[in-house]
């Protein structure tokens, strides 16, 4: 869909060129021209033979054929130009900077599709309405500012934000951040988000593109074919960070069940970048943050070494790394005692090595040489600022030197940013990136540390018996499953459950009991919430009981039955699943039983599942340790509650028309797991 024309076009049209640079048309041209664009440059404007000395001319009709036009003119105009200019003019690129489309009336959304349709039946390509343009290295085609630094090995940045996407520049331009291309696709009318990385996919080269790609998203209209570009161009050595804005309530709202209340589409975005392996950051600061990671060798490991002349920001840093399982390994003492000699009285080298405020450039070499042969340290962060009594030009060209052999990361903290302005921009002349403050650094770090800690086990698979889900969904009825119909799904998947009656009177409740076997557990069959209204008995172990709990309970509202089950014991986890918009089905675990809402301690995983996927969740959990096994306390059979989760992904593969289900308590020991509860709803 993206095509050269777009990308590198021989000649460019701007529609609306002015010679006033504070509207759009004329600015879009004066960013053209002082960007040195090296094609043939036109511009259609009724009133002026010339616009900022570029040939102008008052019609449509009279333009020569262009690659690309970006058009700055009143939405009402826009369908009969395009019309011209594809079919007249050759022109297989659009860059719509105008508003007025789908964004604001129905009107505008009229006008939004004759222009699509009239684009598409010229396989031409277009990017907005209602956008800022593109930025290439060869051409500055936006109506704003600021224009970054634009080299191949900066960071392909696509937003779905023109404004948004000035101030994630404005954030990153002054660490010394380049970009190579960016993209804002506004209204995404042909082009979105999507379909930009599908092409940065699609023509990746090793040699010649950018490895990082950053992404401001609003709405993600294709989820899987963002995770499916995102996944190949992560596994082509690509590093992905994104900010996804505007959270949604609706996957809790009118909630059925516990799943459907923990389910929303802002956790199907985490389920999402999770699995594609995106860095998901939470703003601008945090996205460049990670961005300038990015531009220096990847980090191997989680152990770091602090360098510093100034003990408080050592503190903090050596704080956010722990905190977000990094580690600041001590340096022995046997190691530490050659370079303590190189360093003045009062130096500590224990991690973090403190050269103190006099330190020199000269020891600073010294300490980065001596670190990056240390074979417990995979990489070092050096701060180094100033109180302004001196300059610290050589510092930082002792950075810039190391920074060229060493192949360990060395992420430059540069603190003085009004102090050292000079020198720091000495330092980002030279294409370095820095960090102003050691805390974001550090916990970027560690966000991208958690995104790439994936575990490598072999792989095990857990068929399901796709015929009799089949069968059973396709003769069920939208709405909550009965109870032979649910124990059907749960057999033909595989997932074991306790054995069970449901009666309809005390005679065959008391028969039920004597057969499952004493003390059993009764349960009202209807209302959603059981223990909310007294619908949940423990320990019954007599005919006597049984009885009279029968007559209780079926007298609850809502309650159409009662389930009958042997008292069965272990820690309570859940797994449920909800089927959320376009992304598919989130598959969700944790613990059980009330814990579920009172620590909303949960995992979330879009299906499908893989074996490794599950017992990386379940290990992820804050109450893993429970799990595990603390304290005496026995834990569950971890294998056998992932292999649960497997096969739960693989039945809403095969019935996709599942809504929501719960397995909520999953009874867990460390011989096995057992359904004692479930409920499944289908909407076809």
């Amino acid at each position: 869909m993206i095509n050269s024309k777009l990308l590198f076009p021989k000649s460019i049209a701007v529609i609306g060129g002015s010679n006033d640079v504070r509207k759009p048309g004329g600015k879009v041209l004066l960013n053209l021209l002082e960007g040195n664009y090296q094609g043939n440059l036109v511009v259609l404007n009724p009133k002026e033979a010339t616009v900022q000395g570029v040939p102008s001319f008052a019609r449509v009709e009279d333009l020569p054929e262009v690659d690309l036009a970006i058009i700055a003119i009143a939405a009402k105009y826009i369908p009969d130009t395009v019309r011209v200019l594809t079919q007249q003019k050759n022109t297989g690129g659009f860059i719509i900077l105008s508003a007025g489309f789908s964004e604001e009336s129905e009107e505008g959304k009229q006008l939004e599709q004759q222009v699509i349709q009239l684009v598409e039946d010229a396989g031409a390509s277009l990017i907005g309405p209602n956008c800022i343009g593109v930025l290439t290295p060869d051409y500055h085609g936006v109506f704003t500012r600021p224009i970054p630094k634009l080299t191949n090995q900066g960071c392909d940045f696509i937003s779905g934000s023109g404004a948004t996407a000035c101030f994630i520049m404005e954030s990153g331009i002054p660490k010394g951040l380049p970009f190579a291309r960016v993209f804002s696709v506004g209204n995404s009318a042909q082009i979105g988000v999507e379909e930009v990385l599908e092409y940065m996919d699609e023509t990746y080269d090793p040699g010649t593109s950018s490895s990082v790609k950053l992404l401001y998203i609003e709405t993600i209209q294709k989820p899987q074919k963002l995770l499916k570009h995102a996944q190949s161009l992560i596994a082509k050595g690509c590093r992905i960070a994104a900010v996804k804005s505007g959270g949604s309530e609706a996957g809790s709202r009118a909630a059925s069940s516990h799943t459907g209340a923990l389910a929303s589409s802002d956790v199907a975005v985490d389920s999402l970048f999770a699995k594609a392996g995106i860095v998901r950051c939470s703003g601008r600061e945090e996205l460049t943050a990670v961005a300038s990671v990015f531009m220096y060798p990847e980090l191997k490991g989680k152990r770091i070494a602090i360098v510093t002349h100034a003990g408080g920001p050592a503190v903090m840093l050596t704080d956010a790394l722990s905190n977000g399982g990094l580690e600041v390994p001590p340096i022995g003492k046997e190691k530490a005692s050659d370079l303590l000699a190189e360093l003045f009285p009062g130096s500590s080298v224990e991690n973090p090595i403190d050269f103190l405020a006099t330190g020199t450039a000269e020891q600073l070499a010294t300490i980065i040489d001596y670190v990056n042969e240390l074979d417990d340290i995979d990489g070092m962060i050096v701060i180094f600022g100033t109180a302004g009594l001196d300059k610290v030009n050589d510092a930082y060209r002792v950075i810039d030197e190391k920074l060229k052999i060493h192949s360990k990361p060395i992420y430059p903290v540069l603190p003085s940013i009004v102090t050292a302005a000079e020198e720091i921009k000495e330092f980002t002349d030279r294409g370095r990136v820095y960090f102003p403050d050691e805390v974001v650094l550090g916990n970027a770090l560690a966000k991208i540390i958690r995104s790439n800690d994936r575990l490598e086990l072999e792989e095990k698979t857990f068929p399901v018996d796709i015929q009799k889900i089949r069968e059973v969904v396709e003769r069920a009825d939208n709405g909550y499953l009965g109870s032979a119909d649910m124990m059907s799904l749960l057999d033909a998947a595989g997932i074991p459950r306790a054995g069970e009656a449901v009666v309809t009177s005390s005679e065959e409740a008391q028969q039920a009991a004597k057969n499952l076997g004493y003390p059993v557990v009764m349960k009202v069959v209807g209302p959603v919430h059981k223990s909310d209204v007294g619908g949940v008995v423990l320990h019954v172990d007599t005919p006597e009981k049984v009885a009279a709990e029968f007559e209780r309970m079926i007298q609850i509202p809502e309650t159409t039955a009662i389930l009958l089950q042997p008292m069965l014991s272990g820690l309570e986890i859940f797994a449920g699943a909800k089927r959320e918009d376009t992304f598919g089905h989130l598959l969700l675990s944790g613990l059980g039983g009330i814990f579920i809402e009172v620590f909303k301690d949960v995992k979330s995983n879009l299906v499908p599942l893989s074996y490794s996927e599950a017992i990386q969740s379940i290990r992820g959990l804050k109450s893993y340790p429970l799990i595990k096994g603390v304290r005496g306390q026995k834990g569950i059979n971890q294998e056998a509650f992932a292999e649960i989760l497997v096969r739960l992904s693989n039945l809403l593969e095969a019935a996709p028309e599942i809504f929501e289900m719960d397995l909520n308590p999953l009874l867990g020991t460390p011989e096995k797991i057992i359904a004692v509860d479930a409920r499944i709803r289908i909407e076809k």
